[in-house]
């Protein structure tokens, strides 16, 4: 006897690899794949959300960029960075962030990541593929190795890492290819009332916003998905 397909749930992530709420997320909402495991087929397709759209290309220092944009204290930044590599190291993603952190203008990062969803097939049987094997590699480049992942040999490089051809993502990198696609899709979002990241569409349209607990997206998926194909 064959067996009936599983349900499959659409999982649309907007996100900025500048984000640290937004690996803390990701990592958080693989548990609840894992909890799904045999009951219920994801795929994943990550978007681009530049939370700071204007950020020269010298980036600027972490510290002093979370104290302007947030008018918050030295001592408030330290703790609320503190808390969050505890969190992150808790999921196992080890936050670096020493006194050269900078925050990076991350456009071209999501050109290559538009670029790496394009390639994979949207009816594919794994729930991730090569765009969320790069866009993890680049939140690894960024909080973990210090990276500047803003400049194009790092981008190459990190591309080449999962896969990608280098010599493709640096030709993207060097021209504006897949630009118009980034801002046609951010534009987007914005429409749809996205204003932080990160944020999570399920079956294109259910919004959970921000880094849940996997609890909380467990309840979400029992109750608007498998009841409904039951």
């Amino acid at each position: 006897m064959t067996q009936a397909p599983l349900p499959r749930l659409s999982v649309d992530i907007v996100s900025d690899v500048m984000c640290p709420w937004c690996i803390i997320g990701w990592l958080k909402f693989e548990q609840v794949m894992a909890h799904f495991s045999g009951r219920l087929e994801f795929r994943v397709q990550w978007h681009p959300f530049e939370l700071n759209p204007d950020m020269p290309p010298e980036g600027e220092d972490a510290a002093a960029h979370v104290m302007r944009k947030y008018g918050v204290s030295a001592e408030q930044s330290r703790a609320n960075s503190g808390k969050m590599a505890g969190v992150a190291a808790d999921l196992g993603f080890a936050f670096n962030r020493g006194p050269g952190f900078r925050m990076r203008n991350s456009f071209d990062a999501h050109r290559l990541l538009t670029w790496a969803g394009s390639r994979e097939d949207p009816e594919q049987s794994e729930p991730t593929g090569v765009q969320t094997a790069l866009k993890l590699a680049l939140f690894k480049a960024h909080f973990t190795d210090n990276r500047d992942v803003s400049d194009h040999a790092v981008l190459a490089d990190v591309a080449a890492s999962v896969g990608l051809d280098r010599a493709r993502a640096a030709a993207i990198l060097g021209g504006d290819e897949f630009g118009e696609m980034v801002r046609t899709e951010e534009a987007y979002w914005a429409d749809q009332n996205i204003t932080g990241v990160p944020a999570f569409i399920l079956g294109g349209r259910m919004l959970v916003p921000g880094a849940q607990d996997p609890e909380v997206f467990i309840r979400v998926i029992e109750r608007k998905v498998l009841a409904d194909a039951a």
